[in-house]
């Protein structure tokens, strides 16, 4: 997973605006209590980052690949 990637699945869960919030705010326990911005600039995989934020918003899990999207 890319980091764009990453954002584009914070953004269709929580929002463009507090998804920003919460990767500000949010520490992950399993990432060495980091948020997730900074897990992400600590060079953390992404997709470790997405599930580890998953986990702690208990998003369910058919929701966790994001939103279908129609082919252009």
């Amino acid at each position: 997973m890319r980091t764009s990637d990453f954002w584009r699945l914070m953004d269709d869960e929580f929002g463009p605006a507090y998804s920003r919030t919460l990767a500000q705010t949010l520490h992950l326990s399993g990432l060495g209590d980091r948020t997730p911005a900074g897990a992400l600039q600590a060079g953390a995989d992404p997709k470790a980052v997405w599930l580890a934020v998953c986990e702690m918003q208990d998003v369910p899990e058919y929701r966790r690949l994001g939103r279908d999207v129609k082919p252009r």
